[in-house]
């Protein structure tokens, strides 16, 4: 018996392979969360200069990309040799402080890793060893990212959401989670919907309410869930988002006015209605006697 043919016959085999695959691509997450706005960034810096000065030429610069430089302590800059850089035991071993220069390292690293390989197992529980576990892994991971970027600096990159908007309906394409009509009109009605919201409070108030990276990933969710995960989608993320916002604008004393990204709220809840939203749904229904 081959290792897949145990994995698919013992539910617990994968979940823990999952698990552990999580905490590696956890660590790889943080370089993506960390890195690519930055890339982003030197990226816009670089066509504004071509734009501006066409005629000047252009300084060499130093490759920064997923890959290079390798990574390394962000106060001594020394270079993090491969066994500091194990998933949660480098960090519990080097009891969170660089092995150089003995600052401390933020907890953040290790809870993204740990957040990616609970998910993960969430994800293999509930599906099982297949084409649609793997998928949905995928999904997850990105999804994970695309929170992360959008609450450090309010961005969604469309080298993440793009992508994943095609490979929803691609895998949709053979009915892995949805049909594919389902899954094309959830893309469309996913996009429209908050692009609908958006004109409507700007004409009213005059002010954006919203980004455009928000009607991107209400899309792509629509692509991998169909346009049947919408409205819960739509509904749960706006409630969390409204106990939420207010309770980080609270503890952080600012005022109302003050934007808060939309992103994470729409991810948890698009990944919570691909997953269980059938079962919410219904539930719900029979509560309410329909």
């Amino acid at each position: 018996m081959t290792l897949l043919d145990y994995m698919a016959s013992h539910v617990l085999a994968f979940v823990v392979v999952a698990v552990l695959l999580g905490l590696v691509v956890g660590s790889f997450l943080n370089v993506v969360i960390h890195r690519l706005p930055k890339m982003m960034e030197r990226d816009w810096q670089k066509q504004a200069r071509e734009i501006l000065h066409p005629d000047e030429p252009a300084a060499e610069q130093p490759v920064y990309n997923l890959v290079l430089p390798h990574s390394h302590c962000p106060h001594c800059q020394t270079e993090i040799k491969p066994w500091q850089n194990l998933p949660l035991i480098s960090y519990a071993l080097l009891r969170g402080r660089c092995g150089s220069c003995r600052e401390r390292i933020s907890a953040r690293y290790p809870s993204v890793e740990l957040l990616t390989a609970v998910l993960s197992g969430v994800v293999a529980w509930q599906f099982g060893f297949g084409w649609a576990a793997g998928a949905m892994l995928l999904l997850t991971w990105a999804l994970i990212s695309l929170s992360l970027i959008d609450a450090d600096t309010q961005l969604l990159p469309d080298s993440i959401v793009l992508p994943m908007l095609w490979l929803g309906l691609m895998v949709n394409s053979v009915g892995l989670f949805t049909d594919i009509h389902s899954a094309l009109w959830g893309a469309v009605f996913g996009y429209l919907s908050l692009w609908s919201v958006y004109w409507l409070f700007k004409l009213v108030t005059g002010k954006e309410g919203m980004g455009y990276g928000d009607f991107k990933l209400l899309a792509m969710l629509g692509a991998w869930g169909g346009w049947q995960v919408l409205p819960l989608t739509i509904l749960l993320s706006s409630l969390v988002g409204a106990v939420l916002g207010i309770i980080i604008l609270k503890s952080r004393g600012d005022s109302n006015a003050t934007p808060l990204p939309f992103g994470p709220y729409l991810a948890i809840a698009g990944w919570i209605a691909i997953i269980w939203g059938e079962w919410i749904t219904g539930t719900y229904l029979r509560f309410a006697g329909f």
